[in-house]
């Protein structure tokens, strides 16, 4: 776990550019190389080839202009730089406007396995090439709606668990058997292997109102995971009335269903997450 460090985010100049010293760079590369080496087999197919379309460097932290530019012509979406925590409000309001916020500060060395705050490598790595995809950018478009449609933070907190279940933490069901999507997932070397090879998680398939009625904590690996059989399910999502199932799932209450044991002293595969 994570040493309780905090994190000062950088300010981008005027076009948008964050200045970046050498062992920032440097700790950008090693985080981006051991994840690309365990990836392959566990990552879902639409996200290593958005990865590859994309093309990431490897070895220094990329601008977000940069990252906008790799993504007009497939989804319009922009890339903004922000604090390290922004407001629920606005959060909502750069998802709905197709524009997707990104901290500027990268983790210290100490914190290479656990991060309490998302950093530029969960982000970018974990979050923008899937924002490539059409479907995808529209769900996140469409969650942004349904946020600024809640009326209070119940609302807020339960529409909350849909993009942690599945921008954050999702798997997807592929012919060639379990891989991951979700950002959360994707950017943890230790959570890349147990979310796809754990016997200890839960999987479930993806029912959004299920979903809705599942509490999850952010302080340990999943004790349960939902999968999608195709992206197509989060273009559904998008299409309907999202803030109605919020209130459906208020009035339903939440799921009582025991779950594993979320200690990470409780297995091996505890021992990593970042």
């Amino acid at each position: 776990m994570g040493k309780g460090l905090t994190y000062a985010s950088k300010t981008p100049d005027a076009r948008g550019y964050v200045a970046y010293d050498q062992d920032e760079h440097a700790i950008w590369a090693l985080l981006y190389k051991r994840q690309l080496e365990i990836l392959p087999g566990r990552a879902c197919p639409e996200y290593l080839q958005a990865l590859a379309q994309i093309g990431l460097p490897a070895d220094h932290i990329p601008q977000c202009p940069e990252l906008t530019a790799c993504l007009s012509a497939s989804t319009g979406v922009e890339i903004v730089p922000v604090p390290a925590l922004i407001s629920n409000e606005r959060f909502f309001e750069l998802l709905a406007s197709g524009r997707f916020p990104c901290a500027t500060f990268i983790r210290s060395r100490d914190e290479l396995e656990y991060l309490k705050e998302p950093d530029v490598f969960h982000e970018v790595f974990g979050h923008v090439p899937l924002l490539s995809d059409p479907r995808f950018a529209d769900f996140a478009r469409a969650y942004g709606r349904a946020g600024l449609a809640c009326r209070n933070q119940q609302e807020q907190d339960v529409l909350a668990r849909l993009y942690w279940f599945t921008i954050e933490f999702g798997l997807l069901q592929t012919q060639d058997g379990l891989r991951t999507y979700g950002a959360g997932v994707i950017s943890s070397i230790g959570e890349t292997i147990y979310a796809i090879e754990s016997p200890i998680p839960l999987r479930k398939p993806f029912d959004a109102l299920e979903v809705l009625r599942t509490p999850y904590r952010i302080d340990v690996f999943q004790t349960l995971y939902y999968t999608l059989a195709s992206f197509d399910e989060l273009f559904s999502v998008a299409q309907s009335d999202i803030i109605a199932l919020v209130r459906r799932a208020i009035r339903l209450g939440d799921q009582m269903e025991a779950f594993p044991s979320a200690d990470p002293a409780d297995a091996q595969f505890h021992t990593q997450r970042g």
